[in-house]
């Protein structure tokens, strides 16, 4: 860009590139509506006013101008999509930024894994801004594929692109002073640090914050949120495809707190942005559930673009990047054109983009020693042919993605803890898949609805082992050995047949393939899965997740069943 010529075309001496007519702009530095045009040259907005000499004029004919979308906290692996693929299935709902934690792909493959995304963001029609994971891996209660230290932190944090540390799970080594948590923090001071704190209140969130951690995306009550806003943090109210907190949390956006709020997906199946979207579905959903729509694209537009110190994006404004999106419709967000830096990159909801040809990388990623069917089998010092004990077992909270631990009584049949159908108590199984270290967690979860047959997937966050939910051990082992098969990917089995698969060959997470035919696979599989009983909504999601040791309350890892208040394996 020729920033003299900028000038010029700013003080209307020179012709625009492209001038936008006849907008309603959605002004998100005062919230209101102002009717003008819009004079863009290069990537740059050049101003705003009445301007009427460009080399393309569109005349929007009163359809409102806003801001391209910022996405401010997802893991873009948890879309399955290869991050080309990402990019075709989101920039035509209007998202123009992202702010991605690669630590999914990073606990697979290290800093091999984000540089493949990297590469691939250097040529796609929407900014990737990367915050280095702070977590690979995410606990020592767990075996990843990878492991990230604080010279490889210092390393990624000068690389271009990189514009600060992802989201501090390790909460407890924050509050407790960890010194290799502290490390981490203080290389990073100065850079925007993303928080990861749920539950915590008190003096506790006192200290978490005070060590430079200043936004959080796990509250889940308005109590919660509340204090978090309290105490300085930037709520990112999230909505993603199994962890839904917009309900509980929207009435604390008010006119008082609303600059302090911004919404992120965190984690989006491709599925549900294929067909509701990605941040626009959150923007359009809090419109729906009475919030104000000039307020909602302020949340997905300046607070984040503040908040991540990107002061070059969010608003339309002189020297601001032409990010834009129009829409014919505010109430619905219904979104016509899509603009990055100044090119149309979108219209009507289909991309104006191609994409080169897309090659298999970072393939051959799961490795596990072989298994029998009573290497699943959790065993008890009972003995005989049936007996009865009490366990812990993880039960499924609707619509969220924490859980909580109960206290069951199982029955033993000769020295093996049985899964109890009738009262919807399942086999849970986590399978080491990085080293072929023979490591297999085994537990119970309650909440699932299986009535036959198992699930399986190599998404298990953080570390994302094999994790299996299942009422039966021979249809579990052929779902796990179906996934090495695939070398990573979703399967539903039952009476020992595979019925339904997705196979995810990059890094066991990600398919090369156009979202259309990863959505179609992946609704086949749900399906399937529904037919073995009475599911929750989202039965992979769920499962992704019973694998993550760092949300309360109780979680299952390679290692073991894993109290995360406590902070320790229990078994």
């Amino acid at each position: 860009m020729d920033l003299k010529e900028l000038i010029s075309v700013a003080r209307g001496e020179s012709s625009a590139d492209l001038l936008l007519k006849n907008a309603r702009i959605i002004n998100t530095f005062t919230g209101t509506i102002e009717q003008s045009n819009v004079a863009i040259y290069g990537d740059r907005i050049a101003g705003v006013g009445d301007y009427d000499n460009a080399r393309e004029i569109i005349d929007l004919q009163g359809h409102y101008l806003a801001p391209g979308l910022i996405n401010g906290h997802v893991h873009i692996e948890s879309s399955m999509l290869h991050p080309a693929r990402y990019a075709q299935t989101v920039v035509p709902h209007g998202t123009s930024t992202v702010v991605t934690d690669l630590h999914e792909i990073a606990n697979v493959c290290g800093p091999k894994g984000i540089r493949f995304v990297m590469d691939w963001a250097e040529n796609l029609p929407l900014d990737m801004l990367f915050m280095v994971p702070s977590c690979v891996p995410a606990t020592d209660l767990e075996t990843s594929g990878a492991k990230i230290d604080i010279a490889e932190i210092k390393k990624l944090l000068a690389v271009p692109g990189v514009i600060g540390l992802g989201e501090m799970m390790n909460f407890p080594g924050v509050v407790n002073a960890n010194e290799e948590v502290l490390d981490k923090l203080v290389a990073s001071k100065g850079r925007v640090i993303d928080g990861h704190s749920p539950g915590l209140s008190g003096k506790e969130l006192n200290a978490y914050i005070a060590a430079g951690i200043f936004s959080d995306h796990e509250s889940t009550t308005m109590e919660e949120g509340r204090e978090k806003l309290e105490r300085g943090m930037y709520l990112m109210i999230r909505e993603g495809s199994s962890e839904k907190n917009l309900d509980a949390l929207l009435p604390l956006v008010t006119d008082k707190t609303y600059h302090r709020c911004l919404f992120v997906v965190d984690d989006r199946s491709c599925s549900d942005l294929l067909h509701e979207g990605d941040i626009d579905a959150v923007v359009r959903k809090a419109i729906n559930r009475g919030l104000e729509p000039v307020q909602a694209i302020q949340m997905a537009t300046i607070n984040a673009a503040q908040y991540f110190r990107l002061y070059d994006r969010g608003a339309i404004a002189p020297g601001y990047l032409a990010d834009l999106i129009t829409v014919s419709n505010l109430a619905k967000l219904e979104i016509d054109r899509v603009f990055y830096k100044g090119k149309l990159v979108a219209k009507q909801g289909k991309p104006l983009f191609t994409l080169p040809h897309i090659p298999l990388e970072l393939t051959d990623t799961v490795h596990i020693n072989p298994l029998t069917a009573e290497s699943l089998s959790a065993t008890s010092k009972k003995r005989g042919n049936l007996s009865h004990e009490t366990r812990p077992v993880i039960e499924i909270v609707p619509g969220q993605i924490v859980t909580k631990k109960r206290m069951e009584g199982v029955e033993i049949v000769n020295g093996a803890v049985m899964p109890d159908l009738k009262r919807d108590i399942l086999k849970l199984v986590v399978v080491e898949r990085h080293k072929a270290s023979g490591n297999i967690g085994l537990g119970l979860v309650k909440g699932f609805g299986l009535k036959r047959g198992a699930l399986a997937s190599s998404i298990a966050h953080d570390s994302h082992n094999i994790v299996v939910v299942g009422t039966n051990n021979l249809d579990i082992l052929r779902a796990i050995e179906e996934i090495q098969k695939l070398q990573g990917g979703l399967v539903v089995c039952a009476d020992h047949k595979i019925l339904a698969s997705l196979p995810l060959p990059i890094a066991g997470l990600l398919s090369p393939e156009p979202v259309e035919l990863v959505v179609a696979q992946f609704e086949q599989l749900e399906r399937v899965a529904a037919s073995l009983g009475n599911l929750p909504p989202a039965p992979f999601s769920i499962l992704s997740f019973l694998a993550l040791p760092v949300i309360p309350e109780l979680r299952l890892t390679d290692l073991g069943l894993v109290d995360v208040m406590a902070f320790r394996l229990i078994g």
